[in-house]
C-alpha cells in the first residue's frame, strides 16, 4: 500500500520542500527582527482625562509616569492608585495589541502546507 501525500503537496518536489524551508526561514528572521524591534517601541496611555499617563517600553516595563498636582489629594490616595494602575494597565495592553498585529502580518507570510498543521 502506498501512502498519500495531501493533495498538491508533491507538486515540485524536493525543489519545493527546499523553498518552503526558505519560507519558514525568512519568517523566523522577520519574527526575531520585528520582536526586537517592538521591544524598543514605547507606548503610552492616560486615565483621569489625562491626569495620569503611564509609558511602557515593548518589553512591557514601565518606563515613565506623570501624575497632575491637580489629581494629588492627601484625602484620596486611593483615587491616584486607581488612575496609576489603570494608565500602566492601558499602556501594556495597547503594546500587547500592537505585538499581536505585527506577528499575525509576518505569520501571514508562511505558505500553507495541506495536512502540515
Amino acid at each position: 500500500m502506498k501512502a498519500r501525500l495531501p493533495q498538491g503537496f508533491n507538486q515540485g518536489g524536493a525543489g519545493n520542500m527546499q523553498n518552503l524551508l526558505k519560507q519558514a526561514q525568512k519568517v523566523q528572521e522577520d519574527m526575531q527582527n520585528m520582536s526586537a524591534e517592538l521591544e524598543e517601541r514605547t507606548y503610552t496611555a492616560t486615565a483621569g482625562g489625562e491626569l495620569v499617563s503611564a509609558t511602557v517600553k515593548g518589553t512591557k516595563h514601565v518606563s515613565d509616569i506623570t501624575i497632575s498636582p491637580d489629581v494629588v489629594d492627601p484625602d484620596d490616595i486611593e483615587m491616584l492608585q486607581d488612575l496609576v494602575i489603570a494608565a500602566v494597565n492601558s499602556a501594556i495592553e495597547a503594546a500587547e495589541k500592537d505585538a499581536e498585529e505585527e506577528m499575525a502580518k509576518i505569520q501571514a507570510q508562511m505558505p500553507s502546507v495541506p495536512g502540515l498543521f
